[in-house]
């Protein structure tokens, strides 16, 4: 109770004379303080987000949804607006209008990936289909199938003979992810389908890179891959941002599952959880990067 009364007091009353006075000591408004006293990425763009946000300025709260082709136009109102004078800081408007273009960029890339996840895979569509057949041919290139339907599907981990059905959850986006880790590092996924099939140690492949479709997924949706996305792309992270994600998680889950040697695949669910821990522990690091990097043997 008592700590919720600070909250509303902070907000509603001392941090704006905390803002006024700084101000009128220093000569910069918070987003001036916030752009020159913190480095790029995840410190800054954090930081410059939540004032925006905590902001009773119209301006400055729209400025979280600014279109990207607006974003320099909008750094401009907001300079008018704190009276930010461009000769005296001249930094100011470019780091500005990075911390935008990722917050509102952040805010595009869930609409992408949540419209992706949407649109369910449709046999009688020839994209999906011939997607799907990339998929198969990437990872297992010496193996022709035999037909479309059929319980080859089940050596890259799907659990029936048509692959279709296995996509209800996670749509065409569980696909993508799939096709996008084995087309741009297919050394690496081919090896990671080797460790899936191991007689002890093994799990269904394409079944765990779909749940590991719906684990990027929440953590996109939570805003938990925020600190991430600010730190490693510059402006607005886009589809492929999410992908390359997808594959650092589909790599280091394998690497985890192998060292962790789980019983069997019965405990998957406990296993998977306290992968997901992991994930969520990294991401609270302020100059965290999920990048994929491979192991050299």
């Amino acid at each position: 109770m008592l700590e919720f009364l600070w909250q509303h007091f902070y907000t509603s009353f001392l941090r704006f004379w905390l803002k006024w006075f700084i101000r009128q000591v220093t000569g910069k408004c918070e987003m001036q303080r916030i752009c020159s006293g913190y480095k790029q990425g995840a410190p800054r763009t954090v930081r410059a987000e939540y004032s925006l946000g905590s902001s009773k300025n119209k301006i400055l709260r729209a400025a979280l949804n600014v279109e990207e082709t607006m974003v320099e136009e909008c750094a401009e109102a907001i300079m008018m607006e704190k009276k930010v004078v461009f000769q005296k800081d001249p930094t100011f408007k470019l780091n500005l209008q990075v911390c935008l273009l990722q917050i509102s960029g952040y805010k595009r890339l869930y609409v992408s990936v949540e419209d992706l996840r949407k649109q369910m895979f449709d046999s009688e569509k020839a994209e999906h289909e011939n997607m799907l057949l990339k998929l198969w041919d990437l990872l297992v290139p010496s193996v022709k199938l035999e037909s479309r339907i059929t319980k080859q599907w089940g050596h890259i981990g799907f659990q029936g003979d048509d692959p279709k059905t296995d996509f209800r959850g996670m749509g065409m986006l569980g696909l993508t992810n799939l096709v996008f880790f084995s087309e741009n590092y297919t050394d690496v996924a081919q090896q990671v389908l080797s460790h899936s099939n191991h007689p002890k140690l093994g799990y269904s492949y394409a079944i765990v890179g779909i749940n590991l479709t719906e684990m990027a997924y929440s953590l996109l949706k939570s805003g938990a891959l925020k600190p991430h996305f600010y730190n490693t792309v510059p402006q607005s992270p886009k589809l492929e941002h999410f992908h390359q994600l997808y594959c650092y998680l589909a790599y280091e889950f394998d690497k985890f599952w192998v060292e962790e040697k789980p019983e069997s695949i019965m405990e998957f669910n406990r296993y998977r959880e306290k992968f997901h821990e992991q994930v969520k522990k990294q991401l609270e690091e302020p100059d965290v990067t999920l990048y994929l990097r491979v192991d050299s043997k």
